[in-house]
């Protein structure tokens, strides 16, 4: 097992190399300081998504969503409660499909709330519609 992490920054989308004891001890980005771990999932966008899913040592679960879905926002407070969980081991994020239409095409999003699951770079699990706490978490530690 390697002793250094690549994380990439949630606020700047900056690649970190970070020492894998210190990753829940605090660990900063080393270009814009702010925290590399959450226990809140976190925006993602075209400028970093292919950053976040491709350079991360870290497993990623995105939950792809809209504002306008019923099923999202009912979803929304457990995908919250799980980033807390699992942080910093995994990291959740979100991507709007209404802002983002390229990256939901490109995916085939077809229905959401849909969750993929990235490994170094390749998707390795996806979960269409909406899950409860024990869901998510069983669902996330199962394909990752």
């Amino acid at each position: 097992m390697d002793a250094y992490l690549h994380v990439v920054c949630p606020d700047c989308n900056t690649t970190n190399r970070v020492p894998r004891e210190r990753l829940d001890a605090g660990a900063k980005c080393g270009s814009c300081k702010k925290a590399l771990v959450s226990a809140h999932p976190f925006e993602l966008t075209k400028a970093g998504f292919d950053r976040h899913v491709g350079a991360n040592d870290l497993p990623v679960v995105i939950d792809f969503w809209a504002p306008w879905c019923g099923p999202c926002r009912m979803m929304a407070p457990a995908y919250e409660q799980a980033a807390a969980q699992l942080a910093p081991n995994v990291r959740l994020a979100k991507l709007n499909t209404e802002a983002e239409p390229g990256i939901a095409a490109r995916f085939g999003i077809r229905g959401i709330p849909t969750l993929i699951a990235f490994k170094k770079g390749r998707e390795v699990a996806r979960q269409a519609g909406a899950m409860d706490l024990p869901g998510l978490l069983g669902w996330i530690k199962a394909n990752v």
